[in-house]
């Protein structure tokens, strides 16, 4: 448990040899998976701040979290591997996916979004924040040479992660009548 905090911290502050040792470790894909249900957890939980406490948000919104981030490191996989590679890219989809995971550690934070006025703050605080960390991981697995071919991998990806979500808020999600 211990290694798996250290791992966290490394993680949440941006630590380039901390992500190129998750990338290199297979014993750190579960510590990863748990990662992301963790954060997935807490946005189910910080979004009670919104829509109120209620078991089938904090079910709804894990769900679409993790389902989110699943869509988001696939499409950066490809998007890194097919579309914007490096010559040195040289990455597998496991090795995207351990560091991605660990790069939702700010996602922990989002249990704070539950208290009072502080819900927008605090996911645009996390999401940011999971930004960083996404772009330090995706430079690293993807070993690019520097930040910005990683952010524009993240930044597509996202986008399109986020118009899929719109559209299908807007044909199954609830009407305001």
């Amino acid at each position: 448990m211990g290694l798996y905090l250290y791992r966290l911290i490394g993680a949440a502050m941006l630590d380039a040899g901390m992500y190129e040792g998750i990338e290199a470790d297979r014993t750190t894909t579960v510590q990863a998976g748990m990662t992301v249900l963790l954060a997935s957890l807490a946005a189910g939980i910080g979004a009670g701040g919104w829509y109120g406490v209620h078991p089938l948000t904090l079910v709804a919104v894990s769900l679409v979290a993790g389902i989110a981030w699943v869509i988001w490191a696939v499409l950066i996989f490809h998007i890194g591997v097919h579309v914007l590679p490096s010559p040195q890219t040289n990455v597998t989809l496991g090795e995207l996916l351990r560091t991605t995971g660990f790069a939702t550690v700010p996602g922990l934070v989002l249990v704070l979004a539950m208290v009072p006025g502080l819900s927008a703050i605090v996911f645009g605080a996390a999401g940011l924040w999971m930004l960083a960390t996404v772009v330090v991981a995706v430079e690293h697995a993807l070993d690019y040479e520097s930040p910005w071919r990683a952010m524009a991998v993240c930044l597509i990806a996202v986008s399109i992660v986020m118009g899929l979500a719109a559209i299908l808020g807007v044909v199954w999600g609830p009407t305001l009548s």
